[in-house]
């Protein structure tokens, strides 16, 4: 089941891969913070969207 972590604030690509990750280590890759637009990351989701694998 692939997995896609999106910053919600400007929609960067945090991860993306086949395996499940989670999202304090996500996290912890990036310091806490998005690469692109600084926004503080948190564990706690806003938006979760499934989509069926293509």
């Amino acid at each position: 089941m692939p997995q896609k972590v999106s910053c919600q604030e400007c929609g960067y690509i945090l991860y993306e891969g086949p395996d499940l990750k989670p999202p304090d280590e996500i996290i912890q890759k990036h310091d806490g913070k998005c690469p692109k637009c600084g926004k503080k990351l948190s564990t706690v989701p806003l938006d979760v969207e499934v989509k069926p694998a293509t």
